[in-house]
């Protein structure tokens, strides 16, 4: 299942994409379960699909059963006071978590990428973080604000937690996972290296681009062996497998787990491959108009262009 959250008259839910239906899980499961004649439908609705991503994924495995449920009613039914299912034109879709707990970020993840910083395999998980400000969804635009001149991007293959992690051993840890999404972790370089420190130019509003949709980890059971490729303006930047990963899923939900308890709805963001325009020569940093697209294998395609903010 693909889950995507969507606005509507300026309202924002979580949905099921079908192609291009996009399917309110909540108002399904309830139009099915007033079709059933519950008469507390409408507050059985809310305890196991609810309208927002966090309360839907603390659900589980039995919530996300109930939206399958919901999904195949919506799209049989004919009947329903309101609006079950919407054309994807008519709606916008943001990103698929949009104020998650924890955002974590794992630097110096794949090999390609630290030997073209020149520095030598980590022997445990490089972590930062970024914060729910930086969260953008697939029809925004990425904002370049003038504090900087060095904009860079960084392809990502992004996972969110699906329940409670602590102390997860490295043969459970796919359990704990809700689904997978693309990721670009934009970042402001020069901020960046002004200190030892890199959150300054990681949490910068918009950093974080992040969509086109989750896709369940019932659907995609295997996160190692999908194919990453980055572009800005149609031109290759970026192509890795997660296959290259220095510390894979299984191993970065154990070894997190052990220092921090993990909350559905939490992301983390597993690395970018080599390619940054960091380590180019010359340097061209990205600038106003640009697109940047990055695509991963049975995930999706995230793609966004760069927009320069004046006078902010």
């Amino acid at each position: 299942m693909k889950l995507v959250t969507f606005t509507h008259n300026g309202v924002t839910r979580i949905a099921a994409l079908e192609g291009d239906k996009v399917i309110d899980l909540n108002a399904a499961f309830k139009a099915k379960l007033d079709s059933e004649g519950k008469i507390r439908a409408a507050q059985i609705a809310e305890a196991y699909v609810p309208a927002d991503m966090t309360g839907f994924l603390q659900g589980g495995k039995e919530s996300l059963g109930y939206a399958k449920e919901a999904v195949a009613y919506a799209l049989e039914s004919s009947e329903s006071e309101v609006p079950l299912v919407f054309e994807k034109s008519q709606v916008k879709i943001g990103a698929p978590v949009t104020n998650p707990g924890k955002i974590i970020c794992v630097g110096h993840n794949y090999r390609e990428h630290i030997l073209e910083m020149g520095r030598e395999l980590p022997s445990h998980p490089v972590v930062f973080a970024k914060f729910a400000n930086t969260i953008i969804g697939p029809e925004d635009d990425i904002p370049f604000y003038p504090i900087s001149e060095q904009l860079d991007y960084e392809a990502e293959f992004a996972f969110v937690i699906g329940k409670r992690a602590k102390n997860v051993s490295e043969e459970e840890a796919l359990d704990y996972v809700a689904g997978y999404a693309v990721a670009n972790d934009v970042t402001y370089r020069d901020i960046q290296r002004r200190t030892l420190q890199w959150l300054q130019g990681k949490t910068v509003d918009g950093s974080l681009p992040l969509g086109p949709w989750m896709v369940t980890s019932d659907e995609l059971t295997d996160p190692s062996g999908l194919e990453m490729v980055l572009t800005v303006n149609g031109e290759e930047r970026q192509r890795t497998n997660t296959a290259n990963q220095v510390f894979p899923v299984q191993k970065l939900v154990s070894f997190l787990s052990g220092i921090a308890t993990l909350e559905p709805g939490d992301i983390v963001i597993t690395g970018t491959p080599g390619g940054v325009i960091q380590a180019m020569d010359p340097q061209v940093w990205l600038k106003d108009g640009d697109v940047v697209r990055v695509e991963i294998d049975k995930v999706g395609v995230l793609e966004n262009k760069v927009r320069a903010v004046k006078g902010e």
